[in-house]
């Protein structure tokens, strides 16, 4: 699947500088969701060219979705130092303030891996324009994901069966305890990046937001 979009380069104006974006609007038509990718660690080397990041982004695209992804402060071109979660929150906020006045009226989703799972996710909940929400690759070994037992919104994470950041046991519980509808798609035999496998990253994402119907998509 494929999308025909335009694509732009720019500046948001952050609460600690500028923050390096970029956005993916479909051509032809109003998209019926705009959605936010965020990044993994930036200390760890992790940017929006990640190639998981970039792996969910073109699966968003091919559904004609908006697409906007951001270096987090301190990455990238984006000014500003790394605040270990706290500050990013805000990034995260400011990026969905871009999206909301972009897109006036439009659901907005939040999509996020490793620590941008984390990060973004946790905007997410807490902003009424977000709808849905993907977790990619949940860091749950070593970061505090309990603000999800709060948030009923639909979800859906993608893990990877060797995840050596999230423990794939430690993600089922998570998700089983939490409310609203939830779903959990695992990767089998790969890492924390999905390395060989990446495509299923994209057909998780693209099967949960238009699933095809029951009798034709088989057993999984």
């Amino acid at each position: 699947m494929s999308s025909t979009h335009e694509s732009t380069n720019f500046f948001l104006q952050g609460p600690d500088g500028r923050l390096e974006s970029v956005l993916w609007r479909p051509t032809g038509s109003a998209p019926a969701i705009a959605a936010l990718v965020c990044h993994p660690h930036p200390l760890f080397g992790g940017t929006m060219h990640n190639k998981v990041v970039f792996q969910a982004a073109k699966a968003l695209d091919s559904l004609g979705i908006a697409v906007l992804r951001f270096n987090f402060r301190g990455a990238g071109l984006s000014e500003g130092r790394h605040d270990r979660g706290k500050g990013e929150v805000h990034d995260v906020r400011t990026a969905l303030e871009f999206l909301a006045d972009e897109f006036p009226e439009t659901p907005l989703l939040v999509a996020g891996f490793s620590f941008g799972c984390w990060v973004g996710l946790r905007a997410g909940c807490e902003d009424a324009r977000v709808e849905k929400l993907i977790g990619i690759g949940a860091p749950v070994n070593n970061s505090d994901f309990s603000y999800l037992l709060r948030c009923a919104k639909p979800k859906l994470f993608v893990h990877g069966s060797n995840d050596e950041h999230g423990d794939v046991e430690k993600v089922r519980q998570l998700v089983a305890s939490l409310p609203g509808e939830n779903e959990l798609t695992v990767v089998d035999r790969v890492d924390h990046f999905f390395t060989g496998k990446i495509e299923e990253l994209g057909k998780a994402i693209r099967e949960w937001l238009h699933p095809a119907p029951r009798h034709a998509r088989g057993t999984r």
